[in-house]
Order: C-alpha cells, then structure tokens, then sequence
C-alpha cells in the first residue's frame, strides 16, 4: 500500500500545523492555488474552515432543519432491483450454489457468458416516474428525500466524468439523482444522496471467481474480463475492470462468503486486499463532483464511520470540503448532514450517526438517524408475493419511538426495476400518510422530553448490536406503552394502540415525578373536546371516552 494522502501530502501536513506556524510558510513553500485555498479560511465571517482531521470536525453542529424533519423516505433503487431478486444481487450472483446464483443462471444464463454489467445493460427505468412518486412521499409526511446515487455496484447513478460506468452512458441512459433531486427541491423537501461505492473493490471479489464444478467448472465468471475482450459486444469501449475493480489479488479467505463482514472495517490484520491510491482518489473525486453538481443537503456513507476509513484520509478531506462549501453559501452555517455508521464518542460530535435496522435504547445527546426498509433494500418480487411489507403500523411506531429519542427515520421503499411501485408498499406509503395527517404535529419539529417513555416493552429492549440490527427484537408495543416528544411548554403522549381500560395512568407525570410541571389542559389530536383528568402525587389518570381511540395504530395526546 502507498502513503495515505493524510501522511504522503505535503501540503495537507501544512493545514495540519498550526496556523501562525503555517502563515510563516506562505510565499515560501506554498503554491498561490493552495494559499488561495488557505486564506480564504478567513472569508467566513470570521470563522475558521474544517480541515480533514477529527478534532477539526467536531467543531460541526447539526442544522436545525434535520432536527426538525424527523422523517424521510428513500429510494434505495438501482439496477439490482431488476432481477427483483433481493439485496446485494450482484454480488450473490456470482456465488456458486446461492439462491441468486441458480435464480441468475436460470434467468439469465451463466455469469461467465452473463454478468452483473449484462444486467445493468438489461435495466431501463421505462415505467420510472420521479414526480408522481415525490407526490406520494410528501403526502406521507417526508421531510427529506435520500437517492442511491451509486452501491457496491459500482454503477453511478449521476453523470460522472470520473466513472464512464454511469446511468447516462449505459442502463436506463438517465441522469436519475437529477430526476429525484429536481422532483424534490420542487416540492421543498430536502434532499439527500446515498454513496455506497467505496466498497466494490472487496465486495465484488466473488466475480473473480469461477465454479467449482458442473459443465463451467474452471471458467472464470466476467469479473475477470478487459476492455480487450468487448470487440463485437454492447459494451465495446468500455472496461469492466472499471466496473468490477478486480485487476487485484482478492482478499484473504476471499472465498468465504462471510470474510467480507469481518473484513468491512479495512482493517489490515484482518487480511483485506487494501484499494490503490488511484482507486481512492477516484472515489474521491466522483463523490466531490456528485456533491457539487446535485448540491445535496445529505450525504449518507454506508461505511464505517467514513469511505475508506482508516486506511485512507479521502473520507475526511471529502467531509472538511463539503462542510466548508456550505459555510460560504450559508453566511458561515454548516447547512449539511453526512450520515455515518458505528461512530464513537468523537465521531458522532463530526457527523450524525446512523443505525441500520435499529434503534438506540435512549435519548441520545445528538441528533441521529435509524435507516431501514419496508422490504430488502433492493427488490424482491418474493416478499410482495409472500405479503412480507412492513405494515403502517410497524413504520409508525418505529418512527415515534426514534423520534422520542432525538432521532429521524429514513424509510426505504422498494422500487421495482422498472422504477414502479407496487400496490402493496404504495399502500403501506399511504396508511403511514393517513396517520400522519392527524398527527404529524407531535413528530415534526418536536423534542425529546426528560425520558422517552414508560409501559412494559422497556423491560425488553434489545440491545444494540453493532450497527444496529436489534430491529424487531423486542416487544411489540401496545396500547399499554406511551412515548413522548415536547414543543416549547406542551408535552406530547403517544399511546402505542388500543388500551384495555378506559382510564390512562401516566406515572412519570405524578406531582411527585421529577421534572413534572402542573398539568392546566389535556387534549387528543383530532378531537374536539378536553379531555378529563387528575393529576395526583404518583400518577396522571386521563379519562379516554368512547370514540376517541380511532386507530390500532397510535392516537395522540397534547398536554399543556
């Protein structure tokens, strides 16, 4: 491996220094671009620019508007959901024996005659319809909308000029983080960019390989193939080495399906075939003109902690460069989130901390988000026939309880691969609108209270594991369990369902309670009149007449 920029760079080491020290330096060592660079550290308002170290980036702090959406729908679609057989596809395909490896073979042909680049050839968007799909994700009540703009596919879904392998040149021959982005901005909703491209030197290893046995047994799969080879074929001009990133030694135990997990963190003593500079700085490049020409306001990473982090300083240099713009167009305010995955302590004052398929088990000091999907992340015609969707009544309850806990849910939708949306997620889309259109006051822009709930479900939370992945684990919360979240003086009690009695006790709202103020008013969102109550030394008794409890889901109330 050669020097990472962060300690091959000499003029990177220079922003490191101290800046007297560094001052003392222009005129002498510096080049008037990079002294350009430097002093316009002093251009915003008086405030000093990130650099791409740690400490530098704590000095982050998360705009207000991500704290204030709370809910975002993402499409995480591309051209895995072709196949519409599951997530990670086109790694799977080139596992002998898997479910997509036979499913591929018998769909498609062999993956050395028919590769993951055939199927992107294959994918055309053609019933792809950003507008009338922003239209439903708005009706539902996102705040924010997240595109994939590329996976460990390695396929971009942006017009690079970095990467030839794009969805402009190839596929579907559409710009699509440009339809989404444009859908979005025109309805107000923010938006946000996925990148998960950092990855596809290791995880596309599997197309290195060949089967073992059977009448292909020794044929290479076409993660082996060149730009030589493509004399005659659709992709004639184009390099699969540039897809597939395979021109590499795999790493070790390659052929374990499970080393990648292990491997995730590029941690050298795991034995990881470590990505070339010039991979790095390419990774580097297509993500900075992705930020700069789709101006998102959210950049999520599904890296530990940062693209090729440790092993490269990309991750943080793309990060200090993506704060600093939003410093200069937003009068010295960071107005930008980037999303990253098992932070610690540190990291999580630089960034905003997302848990996959998950959620904390408390409020946490800073604002973070939960991402999960109401299916796979990449289509699967299977859980549709299976009736296998997250219900609206799942989502929503996910989504308070995150929320009583300082975070945002960031939904994932599934797309078919034509780019449709099928009849049953649209309709778990619309029974999560439904409920939100009555109750959406007590999510968006609200606050964590003192504690974020009480009822029997607290006594089996599951632990967190990882990056998450503790989703589904515990109790189902019921008509028994309550949430809450605040706004300025009003307290907001979510009741998880439908409960048993017709008199609600809250004991975190006694007299007695720490942090407890006199209760003046209690009513329920959507119902007209007050509600009855007494507010006693151990506990709040609210009278819940007949009628007022109108959905399994969860009903509000709003305490002044």
């Amino acid at each position: 491996m050669g020097e990472s920029p962060a300690h091959g760079h000499p003029y990177l080491k220079y922003m490191m220094m101290n800046r007297r020290s560094a001052i003392k330096l222009i005129g002498t060592a510096i080049p008037t671009l990079f002294l350009s660079r430097f002093t316009s550290a002093y251009t915003y308002l008086g405030k000093v620019p990130f650099d791409p170290n740690w400490r530098s980036l704590e000095r982050y702090s998360v705009p207000r508007w991500f704290r204030d959406a709370k809910f975002g729908i993402w499409a995480h679609w591309g051209p895995q959901c072709q196949p519409e057989y599951g997530d990670w596809y086109a790694r799977g395909m080139y596992q002998e024996g898997s479910d997509q490896y036979l499913y591929h073979v018998k769909k498609y042909g062999h993956p050395s005659v028919f590769g993951f680049k055939d199927v992107i050839h294959e994918w055309k968007a053609e019933k792809w319809d950003p507008e009338a799909l922003m239209d439903l994700y708005q009706a539902a009540g996102a705040q924010y909308f997240m595109a994939l703009a590329n996976h460990h596919d390695n396929l971009d879904l942006f017009h690079s000029s970095h990467h030839r392998w794009n969805s402009v040149n190839v596929g579907p021959k559409k710009d699509i983080v440009r339809g989404w982005e444009q859908a979005a901005k025109k309805r107000g909703l923010k938006f946000g960019v996925s990148v998960h491209a950092a990855h596809a030197w290791t995880w596309y290893e599997t197309a290195q390989r060949a089967d073992k046995q059977g009448n292909y047994a020794g044929v290479a799969y076409d993660g082996k193939l060149r730009k030589e080879d493509g004399k005659g074929k659709w992709w004639a001009g184009y390099d699969p080495q540039e897809l597939y990133a395979q021109d590499h030694a795999p790493s070790l135990d390659s052929t374990d399906d499970h080393t990648i997990h292990r491997q995730w963190h590029w941690d050298v003593a795991s034995g990881v075939s470590i990505p070339t500079d010039a991979y790095c700085t390419n990774f580097k490049a297509r993500t900075l003109e992705l930020m700069d020409n789709y101006r998102p306001d959210m950049v999520y990473f599904d890296d530990t902690v940062l693209p090729l982090w440790p092993i490269s300083n990309v991750g943080l240099e793309i990060a200090a460069q993506y704060y600093n713009k939003s410093m200069q167009a937003n009068k010295g305010k960071v107005e930008v989130v980037i999303n990253g995955k098992i932070l610690d302590e540190q990291q999580r004052k630089c960034l905003v901390w997302d848990i996959e398929r998950g959620q904390s088990n408390s409020i946490e000091p800073q604002p973070w988000q939960t991402c999960t999907c109401i299916g796979s992340w990449h289509y699967d015609r299977r859980i549709y026939d299976n009736n296998s969707y997250k219900s609206a009544k799942t989502v929503i309850h996910m989504l308070i309880d995150v929320v009583s806990k300082n975070g945002n849910l960031l939904l994932s939708v599934p797309l078919r691969g034509d780019g449709s949306i099928d009849d049953k997620a649209k309709a778990v889309v619309q029974g999560i609108g439904d409920w939100m259109s009555r109750y959406s006051e007590a999510i968006m822009g609200s606050r964590p209270w003192h504690i974020f709930g009480e009822g029997p479900a607290l006594e089996d939370a599951p632990a967190l594991s990882v990056q998450g992945f503790n989703e589904g684990k515990g109790k189902a919360l019921t008509g028994e369990d309550l949430r809450f979240t605040t706004k300025g003086n009003i307290l907001y009690v979510f009741i998880m369902g439908r409960p048993e009695k017709n008199v609600l006790t809250i004991k975190s709202l006694g007299k007695g309670a720490p942090n407890t103020k006199a209760v003046r008013t209690v009513q329920a969102l959507g119902y007209t009149h007050r509600l009855t109550y007494r507010q006693l030394t151990d506990v709040l008794e609210i009278e819940l007449p007949d009628g007022l409890i109108q959905n399994e889901i969860a009903t509000v109330l709003k305490i002044s």
